[in-house]
């Protein structure tokens, strides 16, 4: 059977896994009254409540004869690593772009990347049944962008379909008004027409590089890759190699995993082309190639891109710690991270002087939140610290600190606000252009550092209707130093139950992030300060009950809606001396150092 191999590639929330789902339906996967749960291929409980894709997968589809591999991409930055391979294992792209908000950073991210390795990409507009669609414009946008990142001639030559993912139809003039005849075979017909065969070697010794792998509680380490040439067979004798041609490992396939509609179906064989999953070894990991016993050099492959953003996972040593999760030890966050690093490559674990703290770096604030989140899911308590940048050292020894590109789509009203606080945060205005309607795009070039902790503030100067999307751009000198956060925080002074009288009273000095009758502990915080210092005060102290009966005595307690603080908040909102506790039932900011005399004193210690 003819194969033919592609990845769908977008910015975040353009529509790819939808896009998947109606070519899985039109494809005749599914029965007809079969149930499938939307967005199928985000299978994961994280994936599904945020509605992003957190991990590539690969799927196919028969279509005239030809299977059809797809592999759906995150469109997440934090997550662009898996991205840029990927794309070494396909022999095309369909790119999405929404018909509304045109390329992002993201678009400009992966279609870089994919221009560089030679692909020549389809263009897909999504969402062109958007109010708001703008498609002529989009198109131009797409043709600048892909001759700002110097395509070839062949590659500005790209066919552009314009679809509705959701509706699921794909047509190849916009005059084309989709009646309900209309469906995606010209997409799928554009595939089989504008991507070639795989040019492979079947009769050569078995070569494959390891593109995706995950820990499988029955299988071991599953290494997912397209198979570079030969064949490979279950009981085959093989061996991993480090991209320099040195030895990881010998064993034996024990198993060979096909890919068919959702599901993965075990083979016997598999031939060069195919994308398949193999287990059987039990130290190779993403960019090793599987080879057969008489190969001695290894495939080429694209360098793991360095994390540049850290925290440290410690021991919930509050007074509350075990009251909610069963997983406290150290031992066993250390085991749980260790078993992280073992299927998530973009991630580092480094050990820390104190024997109850690791330091975890990644590609950004989200990929570490999901996997705080995971982990409080499956029962752990953390403490969590501030998100630092990690810097590198030039030649010269000077400090270089990593760079984000960021685009802002914003209402011309808070453009001025949002220039001010970049500018505050050391970023520099590089483009300003108008994006449709009253919308002004902003670029700016910005230290990772200052964009800790902004996005909230972000959405209340832009009243949420702003839109902010950053990516990965370089490294540079660092910009010196820039001013964290202005408020002070309100500081519980003792342990017990939250009453709603004593909050009623601090609701002048700043809003509460907490509620009445939460527990609470000395050096907790429950509250954000007004001023710009902390505020140690009692939040345990009920009404004072006597004899006497006046007038007023008697008010209503009116409280105001508390800050609500996700996960990715609490992180982004603490400062050096401060901690987010997670538990499966909670998030709480607290202080590093619960007592108030230590805290002086360190604080002392620290100015000196």
């Amino acid at each position: 059977m003819e194969l033919r191999n592609i990845a769908i590639i977008a910015h975040v929330d353009h529509g790819k896994t939808t896009l998947v789902d109606s070519l899985l339906r039109q494809s005749g996967l599914f029965r007809e009254n079969q149930q499938v749960a939307e967005r199928a291929m985000d299978n994961n409980d994280l994936e599904r409540e945020r509605g992003i894709t957190i991990l590539a997968k690969c799927t196919s589809i028969e279509w005239k004869g030809t299977r059809i591999n797809i592999v759906d991409t995150p469109g997440h930055a934090d997550f662009g690593g898996e991205v840029e391979r990927i794309l070494s294992m396909v022999d095309g792209v369909v790119l999405l772009v929404d018909a509304a908000e045109g390329p992002l950073p993201q678009t400009k991210f992966v279609v870089s990347k994919a221009l560089a390795i030679g692909l020549k990409p389809m263009v897909v507009i999504n969402k062109v049944d958007r109010p708001d669609a703008r498609v002529n414009e989009v198109h131009d946008e797409v043709f600048d962008l892909f001759a700002a990142l110097d395509a070839t001639d062949d590659q500005l030559d790209f066919p552009t379909l314009f679809a509705s993912g959701r509706q699921g139809w794909a047509v190849e003039k916009m005059e084309q008004v989709p009646n309900e005849e209309k469906d995606l075979t010209p997409l799928f017909d554009l595939v089989l027409r504008h991507v070639a065969p795989p040019q492979v070697d079947v009769e050569a010794p078995f070569t494959m590089l390891a593109t995706i792998l995950e820990a499988n509680p029955y299988l071991g380490r599953i290494l997912t890759g397209r198979i570079q040439s030969g064949r490979v067979k279950s009981n085959m004798a093989i061996k991993a190699l480090r991209n320099d041609g040195s030895l990881i490992e010998q064993g034996r396939v024990t198993k060979i995993l096909a890919f068919r509609g959702l599901e993965r179906v075990p083979v016997e064989e598999a031939e060069a082309g195919d994308i398949v999953a193999l287990a059987g070894l039990s130290k190779a990991t993403v960019a090793d190639t599987l080879a057969d016993m008489v190969v001695t050099e290894a495939l080429h492959a694209r360098p793991i891109d360095p994390p540049t953003i850290a925290m440290t996972f410690s021991v919930n040593d509050s007074p509350l710690a075990g009251t909610e999760g069963d997983k406290v030890t150290s031992r066993m966050i250390r085991d749980r991270l260790m078993r992280e690093i073992e299927c998530n490559v973009a991630i580092r674990i480094k050990e820390t002087d104190q024997k109850d703290s690791f330091e975890v770096a990644g590609r950004g604030e989200l990929q570490l939140g999901i996997l705080i989140e995971t982990m409080r899911r499956e029962g752990f308590e953390l403490t969590i610290s501030r998100p630092r940048v990690l810097f590198k050292m030039d030649e010269s020894g000077a400090r270089l600190e990593p760079i984000e590109e960021v685009q802002i789509d914003v209402d011309e009203q808070f453009s001025g606000t949002v220039v001010s606080k970049m500018s505050e945060r050391k970023a520099e205005l590089t483009d300003m252009r108008p994006s449709g309607g009253d919308k002004v795009r902003l670029t700016f070039l910005a230290p990772s550092r200052g964009l800790i902790g902004y996005h909230g503030e972000f959405l209340s100067d832009t009243r949420g209707t702003g839109m902010m999307n950053r990516i990965f751009n370089s490294y540079a000198p660092y910009k010196g130093a820039i001013q964290s956060r202005r408020t002070g925080v309100l500081v519980s002074n003792g342990k017990g139950d939250a009453v709603a009288y004593a909050m009623w009273k601090l609701q002048d000095r700043g809003p509460m992030i907490i509620v009445p009758g939460a527990k609470v502990y000395e050096g907790m915080i429950i509250g954000e300060h007004s001023k710009e210092n902390d505020l140690d005060v009692n939040v345990l102290e009920g009404k004072k009950l006597t004899n006497v009966r006046a007038s007023g005595k008697d008010d209503a307690i009116r409280l105001t809606p508390p800050l609500q603080l996700t996960l990715e908040k609490a992180i982004a909102y603490i400062d050096d001396d401060e901690l987010v506790e997670v538990t499966p039932e909670s998030i709480r900011l607290r202080k590093r150092y619960l007592d108030p005399n230590l805290r002086k004193r360190m604080a002392k210690k620290s100015e000196d």
